[in-house]
């Protein structure tokens, strides 16, 4: 079979590769679509902290079941699925008070170890989630989502609490979208004004920030908060500069996630700030099982419109073309997403 391929920073080849071969236990899936994260982007570029090289990337995808056991949930050939690409250890300390999304060991498909970005896969039998029906190119958006969601869940935001959005990238999009769902006031912000722009129209958001320049953000934040500052803020890109934002625009008490991940250190950091605002500061990594059952329902029952996110797709042939066009265009271009089919 063929698979897409990271062979170094910049190089991205369709390789040939053995057929994987089913154990027991799990299923030989055939992919259909796959959307490339910013974790991949990130990958492409080189500036991913955790990945190594050569790399299949791929963790966001859609997939038809070719081959399966008989199992307990309901799983049989045919069925469009997506998967949960997130590998715990099971044994680790985080893994024993059930936060297997913050195992010790994790490994990421696409980052750790190969990912999905090939005509076949196969995946452990409990990772695999029913699609219910959902178009696989909106099924293999799913996981983006779960990574927002989770995010959202982790800072607990309410009904009528202003949250701000720092990064209008797929994370920063959907992660507005899931606040917006809880009814809070949402404000998104980034430096690019034409994916600020398509994601404050499309998704109904009721506030947008450009993010010019450091006296334009803070004059932003005054006006759009009265001075207080926001209730929740998230940081969605995975810069020194984003995280500071945050920080900056968060009343006092309030709770600031962190979502974006980079190689980079923040310097001069003015960490009495957090004592001084009793800031409550939340890391967000991968999403659990539940994450993505609720969002596969609350997508099937019409309650967010996800395929609106997606504004390219190229067939798995043109990947090469994919990645450099996204590396170059990242300001215009959202979801980018890999035909399979």
């Amino acid at each position: 079979m063929k698979a897409i391929c990271i062979k170094e920073p910049g190089k991205v080849e369709i390789v040939e590769k053995e057929m994987p071969v089913r154990k027991p236990g799990e299923a030989l899936l055939k992919l259909l679509y796959g959307g490339i994260c910013g974790s991949d982007l990130g990958s492409y570029r080189g500036a991913n902290a955790y990945v190594s090289y050569p790399r299949v990337p791929g963790h966001e995808f859609s997939a038809e079941i070719i081959e399966i056991d008989d199992n307990d949930k309901g799983l049989k050939p045919g069925m469009i699925v997506t998967c949960n690409p997130y590998f715990n250890c099971g044994s680790c300390y985080s893994c024993k008070r059930g936060l297997v999304n913050a195992c010790t060991d994790n490994q990421t498909m696409g980052v750790q170890r190969e990912g999905a970005f090939a005509e076949y896969i196969t995946m452990p039998i409990e990772r695999i989630y029913d699609g219910k029906g959902l178009d696989p190119k909106v099924l293999a958006l799913i996981e983006p989502f779960c990574i927002s969601y989770h995010g959202v869940s982790r800072a607990d935001v309410k009904a009528g609490e202003r949250v701000l959005v720092v990064g209008a990238g797929t994370i920063g999009v959907l992660a507005a979208v899931a606040a917006k769902a809880k009814g809070a006031e949402v404000t998104i912000c980034d430096v690019a004004p034409d994916k600020l722009d398509y994601a404050f129209k499309t998704f109904g958001l009721d506030h947008k920030l450009l993010n010019e320049s450091p006296e334009a953000f803070e004059k932003g934040v005054a006006e759009l908060t009265n001075g207080d500052g926001f209730d929740v803020t998230i940081e969605a890109v995975g810069l020194p500069n984003t995280f500071q934002n945050c920080i900056d625009a968060a009343c006092f008490g309030a709770r600031v996630v962190l979502i974006g991940v980079s190689k980079r250190n923040i310097e001069d950091f003015f960490f009495t700030i957090i004592q001084k605002k009793e800031l409550n500061i939340y890391g967000s990594r991968n999403a659990m099982k539940k994450d993505f059952l609720e969002l596969i329902d609350l997508v099937k029952g019409g309650g967010v419109a996800l395929d609106k996110i997606v504004t390219n797709t190229y067939k798995w042939t043109d990947a090469p073309k994919a990645f450099e066009e996204f590396a170059a265009n990242a300001g215009k271009m959202l979801k980018v997403v890999i035909d399979f089919t």
